[in-house]
């Protein structure tokens, strides 16, 4: 049996050297190949870099944002009805909440009640100031008529005068004559009185109507005061939307201010508000490409441009923001934010758009115009100018 194996085993050695491959060669074959992969992946990445990588600014701390209107009533009341659901779409001057209007109701017919018992008070007013005016007329003719009278009586009077000192008439005609003229003097004297009073009257009758008139539009405006209360009893949509964080329930009594429900923009009237560190935003100008890539989808990334830059730091507009006057100073890279438009179409495609989500923002600083290619395109646009300036 030992002699068996001895025989064997110098056979399967022989077909071990030959099915081995020769060490040396194969090494030297993969350190060429990783040599050359390693080489080529420079190339290509220092490629990237000078030709787009460089004008790249990006930043993480980047998040979706929108204005969120916060809905609450302006008067007091109970929640009769809540006509939407959460997280339903609605469109500008849709019902959200309805409150019972019935109290409202009352106090507008109050109100216009009062309003109509002003319009009466004018009304009476204004005839008591023609009516004033048509006595004053009255006292003018008393007036005239008076004049004619004295001018009458005078003449009597120094007619029978003459007469009563030629011995043609009697004494006592004559004290009648001077009696009559002293009666018609007295007679105009109340006459003019009497138009005096009269005018006075008219001035406290014009007084009057400009009071009821007062009244009349204090009594108007707070009929347009309680039309707009019953109109506030009804809780709409400010802009076209979605629903959200709904607080109010029926039945339930709230009050001014209350917050009740929240109505979120549409996504192509969101935005993203990307804080880039101020050493960044040397070349970064309003209308620049910026990429965006979501941590809630980041395989289909949607692109938006610069819109604006703060005017101001972001620790600046902050609660309690730094004094750097104090003794224990500490430098740190500040963080500017900047406002980043959406593509309207891109923005209504990407379903998950929602105000509060995380995105990376990149902002290509070469221009508007210019266009990301990334790692291989920027590689296989090299190579077709080089295969350009190779055929020319």
């Amino acid at each position: 049996m030992n002699a068996i194996t001895d025989k064997l085993t110098p056979s399967l050695a022989v077909n071990q050297s030959h099915a081995a491959p020769p060490p040396r060669r194969l090494r030297r074959l993969l350190r060429a190949v990783l040599v050359l992969l390693v080489a080529g992946g420079v190339a290509v990445t220092a490629n990237w870099w000078f030709t787009e990588g460089r004008y790249i600014q990006s930043t993480d701390d980047a998040y979706v944002h929108g204005d969120i209107a916060v809905l609450g009533p302006r008067i007091d009341g109970d929640v009769m009805a809540i006509p939407v659901a959460d997280n339903q779409r609605v469109k500008a001057g849709d019902p959200l909440i309805l409150l019972d209007p019935r109290d409202w109701q009352a106090r507008l017919d109050q109100a216009r009640a009062a309003a109509a018992e002003a319009d009466a008070a004018v009304l009476t007013a204004t005839r008591q100031v023609a009516q004033q005016q048509a006595m004053i007329n009255a006292a003018k003719a008393q007036i005239a008529q008076a004049q004619a009278q004295q001018s009458l009586a005078t003449a009597d009077a120094s007619r029978s005068d003459e007469l009563a000192r030629a011995g043609w008439t009697s004494r006592q005609a004559n004290d009648q004559a001077v009696a009559d003229r002293r009666k018609a003097d007295a007679a105009l004297i109340a006459a003019q009185a009497q138009q005096t009073a009269a005018e006075q009257l008219l001035a406290v009758d014009a007084a009057q109507v400009a009071q009821a008139q007062a009244r009349q539009q204090s009594a108007a405006a707070a009929v347009k005061l309680a039309e707009n209360n019953l109109s506030y009893t009804v809780i709409r949509a400010p802009f076209d939307g979605v629903v959200g964080n709904r607080a109010a329930q029926l039945g339930q009594h709230v009050q001014t201010g209350a917050q009740l429900i929240a109505v979120a923009p549409l996504p192509e009237r969101l935005f993203i508000t990307a804080n880039f560190k101020e050493t960044q935003l040397a070349a970064m100008r309003p209308g620049m490409k910026v990429q965006l890539t979501a941590d809630i989808d980041p395989a289909h990334p949607i692109e938006g441009r610069v819109d604006s830059l703060a005017p101001a730091t972001g620790a600046l507009f902050s609660l309690l923001p730094p004094e750097n006057a104090t003794g224990n100073f500490t430098r740190v890279v500040q963080r500017v934010p900047v406002k980043v438009a959406l593509d309207p179409a891109q923005a209504d495609a990407a379903r998950w758009l929602r105000a509060g989500l995380s995105v990376t923002a990149s902002v290509d600083t070469r221009g508007a115009d210019a266009h990301q290619l990334g790692l291989f395109g920027t590689a296989a646009a090299t190579l077709d100018d080089l295969h350009r300036m190779l055929q020319q």
